[in-house]
């Protein structure tokens, strides 16, 4: 499994500002937080999803793929991380 963050930058106050998603070998979504900039908080897995959030419909790109839109600043983190954010939208 791998695990990103990414930042949005953009003035939209209908999409998350930062994402967070654990990702496995293909490049396929398992689970996925989104942000958005006045704090609430959505997931999606392959079983339940809140705030009108879900999993990607296609493969993720690479990080250095989406590090190339200048609007998204990626960055792989750890699954403790992922797991700590998982457990504040889920719970």
């Amino acid at each position: 499994m791998m695990y990103i963050q990414v930042k949005w930058i953009h003035s939209l106050s209908s999409e998350p500002v930062v994402m967070y998603s654990e990702i496995d070998q293909s490049g396929w979504e398992i689970r996925k937080v989104e942000v958005y900039a006045d704090g609430r908080m959505g997931f999606a897995s392959s079983s339940e999803s809140k705030g009108g959030s879900g999993l990607s419909r296609e493969p993720l790109p690479s990080i250095a793929e989406i590090a190339a839109d200048p609007q998204f600043e990626p960055a792989e983190i750890n699954q403790i991380d992922f797991e700590r954010v998982w457990s504040k939208a889920h719970g």
